[in-house]
């Protein structure tokens, strides 16, 4: 008897060691409300549980470490390693981006969840990033209700946030950019994202419309990028090849290390491209390190590193013939120098964050940039040297005025930007078949460009449905020109300093029920003319030439719906621009400024995404958006020529986006989207359009766990489904020299593949 007893003793202790239980809770990373009907798998042995109304949960395992896998409805799937059962831990998952009242902006002054913000905010975050084939970080604005990227090339890129910069020649500008709190934007304006990887990003945040009251001089908005952090605490190296058509090759590697005090993340990108049109050629090496150390209980530490290096051919614009009949050539001169554009391009950044106290904290951020380039192009070659230093300071405090609670957020930037330019001739001309030759100097200038911003906002309850935010900047901006060049007769040489701007900004919100909000607001922003628009055809500082001042006027509504399955958001506004900034063409590469009138930016943007599992197992997310343009001038005379009540050229007319991601448990993925794009103003005249044009893309996926801690991702897709022949791009207010006819167009790529796979490993 006693050994029958001693025997099941025996076998309940070991029973006892083999099997354990976990106990836990399953939390909202956003709301820290508690997360009901998750499920929680032991990936060793399958054994599942289910999180109840408080988001608590039992499982039982046979050893540690433990591998769980938690999912749940509208959350991104999450594993995370578990080493102990003496506590109960707490599991934070984070909402997919369709429950976007959930997502907290932090590019606002006081971050804020979108719902609660007085202001139109456009989200991508990282399961939207997937959805293409991540070549072009620019094309993904595309998406966005009140934004469109006009595409001439992987490195040619135009974006306009509600018309704003539409009638940029070559780059994008008059918005505001920051990495990490770093900015992109140049200190007169110009802003590339094309060197961007987007696998390096876990979301980006636009603000439409002008944000001069937080980031100083952007009249069309801000974009603001948010990069990748690991989000469980474990080592995971991963490595991606991607090939597509036009001999285009991808290739991204990464590793990543977290622990409970510290993440560090490193990636390196390459992408090639034959490209579509001729002299399209494409090749961009690019790295990122950013790294998070939490130094103290109230002090933490975050780091930012980036270096791109880029050779890229430019085809450039064709005439309408070509574009009908031959859009896959280049221009002649672009092809016959072989133009391209060239550059070793690199930013970092610290940033520390300090709380003084619970409801007082800091964030202090120091950081500098450089870019080297080398453009060889028909009428001559341009070297470019740049490097910016700056600094912001931010303090958030929260408070209660009068019986109600309120934020307050006030600081400080500075940022001092080096710039020397020259240009030689390009004597491709006087030799055959052997590209851009360098010739004599043309020109030697240098500048130094610097301004500062002062910030404040303060957010108040005026009572338990009704929020009132005011907010202003006072910028001051000036440069300096040193004309080095001695062999004409022209001094360039000068100093300028624009009157300081004041901006203001005035919102409210208005809860009409739960889940459902209507907003209010006016905001004034303003851009700066570039040095090269202040100077007269003379080559001397126009003095006379002012700021584009703009004010917009704007009423939206942001409201779930469905039990929070569905969301929606519509907004009307005006922006009313004065001292339009035009560049009038003198010659085939100068452009001198003017202030020509005004012009009237009015818009509706509307945007639903809805969440939904169909079957078991099976997510879908259908989304659509919907912008209307009524854009035009207000009053605008150029050179005795009245274009007033004209179309604003280089933005269309309308956008339409509909889509559907379909996400299943067993790892496979399918993405659509249907895009209809309006008709497109060439010039300030309107003497022709574009036509509208249609685009359908697809992609799927295929992600399986080979073992444990081991995922293989399978994918493949198709861009223009349908095989449209369009313009990605114009260029607008084009000029033939010579007689030719004017190079409106930019012709977007035909039916196209692309496929790839990924392998990674974490532990």
């Amino acid at each position: 008897m006693r050994t029958i007893i001693t025997g099941l003793l025996f076998f309940c202790g070991m029973a006892t060691g083999i099997s354990q239980e976990i106990k836990g809770k399953i939390i909202n990373a956003i709301t820290q409300e508690s997360v009901e009907n998750a499920n929680i798998v032991n990936k060793a042995s399958r054994i599942v549980a289910v999180s109840d109304v408080n988001g608590s949960f039992n499982v039982e395992v046979s050893e540690f470490p433990v591998n769980l896998e938690i999912t749940a409805m509208g959350f991104q799937t999450l594993t995370q390693e578990i080493h102990t059962s003496e506590e109960i831990i707490e599991i934070y998952l984070q909402p997919f981006a369709e429950n976007l009242s959930e997502v907290v902006i932090q590019s606002t002054a006081i971050p804020n969840r979108l719902q609660e913000v007085a202001a139109p905010v456009g989200l991508i975050s990282k399961s939207d990033l997937q959805r293409g084939d991540n070549t072009n970080l620019a094309t993904e604005f595309n998406m966005m209700p009140g934004m469109y990227v006009n595409q001439g090339a992987l490195n040619t890129n135009k974006i306009n946030i509600r018309g704003v910069g539409a009638r940029a020649q070559y780059s994008t500008n008059r918005i505001q950019s920051y990495f990490d709190g770093i900015p992109l934007t140049t200190a007169e304006g110009a802003l590339t994202l094309d060197d961007i990887d987007a696998e390096t990003l876990n979301r980006v945040e636009v603000i439409k419309g002008p944000t001069s009251s937080i980031y100083g001089a952007g009249l069309g908005g801000s974009i603001n990028l948010y990069s990748k952090f690991p989000e469980i605490e474990q080592t995971r190296v991963s490595a991606k090849s991607q090939f597509g058509s036009f001999n285009t090759q991808k290739h991204f590697m990464s590793t990543s290390h977290a622990t409970e005090n510290s993440t560090v993340n490193a990636s390196f990108t390459s992408l090639t491209s034959d490209g579509y049109r001729d002299n399209g050629n494409y090749d961009r090496k690019s790295g990122l390190v950013n790294a998070r150390l939490k130094t103290s209980e109230n002090n933490s530490l975050s780091f930012l590193a980036n270096f791109t290096r880029l050779k890229a051919y430019i085809p450039s614009s064709i005439n309408e013939e070509d574009f009908l009949n031959n859009p896959e050539v280049a221009a002649g001169n672009w092809e016959n120098s072989q133009g391209y554009e060239s550059y070793d391009r690199g930013l970092m950044g610290v940033s520390y964050k300090h709380y003084f106290a619970e409801n007082l904290r800091n964030t202090t951020s120091v950081y500098m940039s450089f870019r080297d380039a080398y453009e060889p192009r028909p009428f001559d070659i341009l070297k470019e040297e740049r490097v910016s230093v700056g600094a912001r300071t931010k303090f958030n405090w929260d408070t209660w005025l009068f019986d109600k609670e309120s934020s307050f957020s006030f600081g400080a930037e500075y940022y001092n930007e080096w710039y020397e330019t020259g240009t030689f001739e390009n004597l491709y001309e006087d030799f055959d078949n052997r590209g851009s030759i360098l010739g004599s100097r043309l020109s030697n200038n240098e500048q130094d460009r610097n301004y500062a911003n002062f910030f404040g906002q303060i957010n108040m309850a005026l009572s338990e449905k009704w929020n009132l935010e005011a907010g202003f900047n006072l910028n001051n901006t000036k440069y300096s020109l040193t004309d080095l060049f001695t062999d004409d007769e022209v001094d360039r040489s000068g100093d300028y300093q624009f009157e300081s701007v004041f901006s203001p900004r005035l919102a409210t919100t208005y809860e009409l029920s739960p889940g459902k909000n209507i907003y209010v607001s006016i905001s004034h922003g303003f851009s700066t003319p570039t040095v090269a628009e202040t100077l007269t055809p003379e080559g001397q500082i126009n003095t006379d030439l002012k700021p584009e001042i703009g004010i917009n006027y704007e009423v939206g509504f942001k409201g779930n719906w469905l039990e929070n399955r569905l969301y929606t958001e519509i907004s009307a506004y005006s922006i009313q621009i004065e001292n339009l900034l035009v560049a009038q063409r003198v010659a085939e590469d100068q452009y001198v400024g003017m202030n020509a009138g005004k012009t009237d930016h009015n818009g509706l943007e509307f945007l639903a995404r809805y969440s939904t599992e169909i079957l078991p197992g099976l997510l879908a997310r259908p989304y659509t958006n919907l912008t209307l343009n009524y854009f035009s001038f207000d009053e605008f005379i150029n050179e005795e020529e009245d274009f007033s009540g004209n179309d604003l050229p280089g933005v269309p007319k309308s956008t339409f986006n509909l889509g559907l991601d379909l996400n299943t448990d067993w790892g496979l993925k399918f993405y659509s989207n249907f895009q209809a794009v309006g008709e497109i103003a060439l010039d300030d005249s309107n003497s022709g359009y574009t036509d509208n044009y249609q685009l359908l893309n697809l992609k799927a996926a295929y992600e399986i766990e080979l073992f444990t801690g081991f995922n293989l991702e399978l994918y493949t897709g198709i861009n223009n489904v349908l095989d449209e022949h369009y313009a990605a791009s114009v260029l607008t207010n084009a000029v033939g020299f010579g007689g030719a006819a004017p190079r409106h167009y930019y012709p977007g790529n035909p039916r196209n593949y692309f496929g790839g796979l990924q392998l990674s490993y974490g532990f």
